[in-house]
């Protein structure tokens, strides 16, 4: 008797674990397949983006994966990875293009296979792209530019770092500081330092610009990471003045925690991630969605940063 029960639970056993595969499996084919290529994975404000768009993927029931082109790759080496991704055949595409003039071409390919591609971060004049997910960097621009004025007095000098010519994203901060700072009368009188430069270049253009420009009093960087190498840069030089970054890094939020830094200026990377998921879910439901999703624009000062920090680190353990 007690053999036969034994037999009896093996048999309930193996049925209910080909049970839990077989539905496992179904339920997984049924999910859809979402790729997300971001322009790298090494740095925090990617690694931020890529936690939002798994949390996604957890909360819309989508296969989702993440991932980026091997730094420094051609426009020919990025197309060969993004033909690599359409032979896969995902059900979307949402991706930050690293060569806005040159990508449009590769992604039609994708749009001929009736594969919607949704673009984050980084907008591309581009007709068959189902939506944009991200900042308007032209706002961050006036964004930075009042954080910056509003630290100074009319009349002041200041100087805008952080050129990029492959992205229309520095260009369009550019233009909004300058609107800002000219409306509040603070005097631009140097551009330039390219947003990839090492840190002993921006020293060094950074020396130059302060020997032409002796009274210069506040400087805004296009983005964080050129802001922490330009804060570091002046301090070496004996200098102290304000320096008005975007992206919202932690080692910018820390300074500001410190007072050492008047603020920044943040994207919110995890939000965009999230939302790109979101707007795909919408796309496969046959919904609608906006053609312009803002993913917002934070203003971090000494008030609010332990708690930007706080959740950026929960988020990236």
């Amino acid at each position: 008797m007690l053999k036969k029960l034994s037999f009896s639970l093996l048999i309930i056993f193996a049925v209910s674990m080909f049970l839990i595969v077989y539905i496992s499996k179904t339920l997984s084919a049924e999910k859809p397949n979402v790729t997300v290529v971001l322009k790298g994975l090494n740095s925090e404000y990617w690694e931020l983006m890529a936690a939002g768009a798994r949390k996604g993927f957890e909360d819309f029931g989508i296969n989702g994966k993440v991932i980026a082109p091997s730094d420094g790759s051609t426009v020919e080496e990025h197309d060969r990875f993004l033909e690599q991704v359409l032979m896969e055949s995902p059900d979307s595409l949402i991706i930050a293009p690293i060569y806005p003039d040159n990508i449009s071409s590769t992604l039609e390919e994708f749009v001929e296979q009736d594969i919607p591609v949704i673009l984050l971060d980084t907008d591309v004049t581009w007709e068959d792209k189902t939506a944009y997910v991200g900042t308007d960097n032209v706002e961050l621009g006036k964004r930075a530019g009042a954080l910056l004025g509003s630290q100074l007095q009319p009349g002041n000098e200041v100087a805008i770092l952080g050129v990029d010519t492959n992205s229309p994203v520095a260009s369009d901060r550019i233009k909004g500081a300058k609107i800002s700072l000219k409306s509040v009368g603070i005097e631009i009188v140097a551009e330039g330092v390219d947003v990839f430069s090492e840190p002993l270049q921006v020293k060094e253009d950074l020396k130059t610009i302060l020997d032409e420009h002796p009274n210069l009093k506040g400087i805004i960087a296009t983005n964080d990471g050129l802001a922490l190498i330009v804060f570091h840069a002046i301090e070496d030089l004996g200098y102290k003045m304000p320096v008005i970054g975007a992206d919202g890094i932690n080692k910018m939020i820390e300074l500001i925690e410190e007072e050492k830094l008047p603020g920044t200026v943040a994207q919110n990377p995890y939000d965009m991630g999230y939302l790109s998921v979101e707007a795909v879910m919408k796309v496969l439901n046959s919904e609608n969605v906006e053609r312009n999703i803002d993913s917002g624009i934070d203003i971090i000062i000494n008030g609010n940063a332990k708690q930007r920090f706080e959740f950026q680190e929960r988020v990236l353990r």
